[in-house]
């Protein structure tokens, strides 16, 4: 290495270069810590590439990115990030963009969806790390003692959910649109009724009428009819609505790979259908993608560049995958994990990515538009609630705070 690239990460005259790297941590204890995975990982680049070390720092999903916000303001961010967010730093010219470090190869690797959805104007700046989608959990027990057959349309599941309801269950459907994650299970249901977030063009329409037919037909057939459990679904967060899963208590619920491990610690036995949809299976899931970032303010291109490339190889793909239960961000690897045994339970998951579609990352204003759906949708199926209106609202911000991007 030289000293053209920057007295920032050399360490004395050695000419080694120092990356330092702040991940978010995946993992449920210690023994699956994302730094062990990290700490392996890096062990084996450090042994094939002297002078170049990598730093890694892992910070559990509740700090990692305002950690990340607060380096950045301080005029010291770090040469990776790997967080849930990248438009706001690509907006500020702060990134690199995957032309400047990946090889064509690692790049075409990316499944197609994933790597569109970490584009800024048609320019890659979020590299896909991990990915998950959607799908309908259902509890065997609970259906087999009622007679019931899992549903693939929106009928079939109010007519199971009052199946459920009649012999005592206490979620038949459990529809957390509390401020957790509520842009989550809200994505779900209107893409499940044809509509979505944004409009071809590409502007927001949270107010179609798709969307408003959807949530009317939630407000009417599920929620108002007592099918969605004692907590009000604008205050039923995910984690509360996971674990009332894994107790029993929840007929169906929508749900991502880390809910089956969840729910086979407690031995409750489950099924997973696609989302239904109004006629049929949904057409469209939805997929959620985490972010690689990499800083300019370093001037380490070189060297990021070619530890991603190690780091998107199809084996370590594989390997962090299969340990953390989510989707494989490349194409190779997808291929691998369809059609092997050990990566079966991952197979209803891994055949919706195809089909998928992800929140508007690339657009500086999500995070806004994304914070006031998590505040306000749960008034939408609230007793005296509107969906049009509420729906309407929601729309007025999104077209301000895109306005303003």
């Amino acid at each position: 290495m030289t000293a053209v690239l920057g007295g920032c990460g050399l360490t004395g005259d050695s000419g080694e270069v120092t990356l330092k790297l702040v991940a978010a941590d995946y993992g449920d204890a210690s023994a699956n810590s994302s730094q062990k995975y990290w700490d392996e990982l890096v062990k084996e680049y450090e042994s094939k590439h002297e002078g170049v070390k990598v730093d890694v720092t892992v910070y559990s999903w509740n700090d990692i990115d305002s950690k990340v916000k607060k380096m950045v303001a301080a005029g010291d961010p770090p040469d990776m990030a790997q967080i849930g967010s990248y438009a706001d730093y690509a907006a500020k010219n702060l990134l690199y963009t995957a032309d400047d470090l990946l090889s064509i190869s690692t790049q075409a690797d990316f499944v197609s969806q994933l790597g569109r959805a970490g584009q800024v104007n048609g320019v890659q700046y979020g590299l896909p790390f991990a990915a998950s989608t959607r799908v309908l959990f259902y509890n065997k027990t609970l259906f087999s003692k009622a007679g019931l057959s899992a549903p693939t349309t929106w009928d079939e599941l109010a007519a199971d959910a009052a199946a459920l309801k009649a012999r005592g269950v206490k979620y038949p459907y459990a529809l957390p649109l509390g401020p957790e994650e509520a842009q989550a299970e809200t994505m779900q249901w209107l893409l499940s009724g044809g509509g979505g977030y944004t409009a071809e063009s590409g502007g927001y329409d949270l107010d179609s009428t798709q969307n408003v037919n959807t949530f009317t037909w939630l407000k009417s057939d599920l929620v108002d009819k007592g099918l969605t459990g004692p907590v009000a679904p604008g205050e039923l967060n995910r984690a509360a609505a996971f674990t009332a899963f894994t107790n029993g208590d929840v007929g169906m619920l929508n749900g991502h790979p880390s809910l089956m491990k969840m729910a086979e610690k407690k031995g409750v036995k489950f099924g997973m259908v696609p989302m239904p949809g109004q006629d049929g299976p949904s057409k469209v899931s939805m997929g959620v993608a985490d972010w690689m970032t990499a800083f300019r303010k370093n001037g380490h291109a070189e060297q990021i560049g070619d530890f991603l490339d190690f780091v998107y190889e199809e084996k370590n793909v594989l390997d962090f995958s299969r340990e953390y239960d989510l989707l494989p961000v490349t194409t190779s690897a997808s291929q691998v994990m369809s059609g092997t045994k050990r990566d079966a339970a991952l197979k209803p998951f891994l055949d919706e990515l195809p089909v998928s579609e992800l929140y508007p990352a690339g657009q500086t204003s999500w995070a806004e538009v994304s914070a006031d759906i998590k505040q306000r949708i749960g008034r939408a199926v609230a007793p005296n609630g509107s969906p049009s209106s509420v729906l309407d609202q929601l729309q007025a911000t999104a077209t301000t705070a895109q306005s303003a991007e």
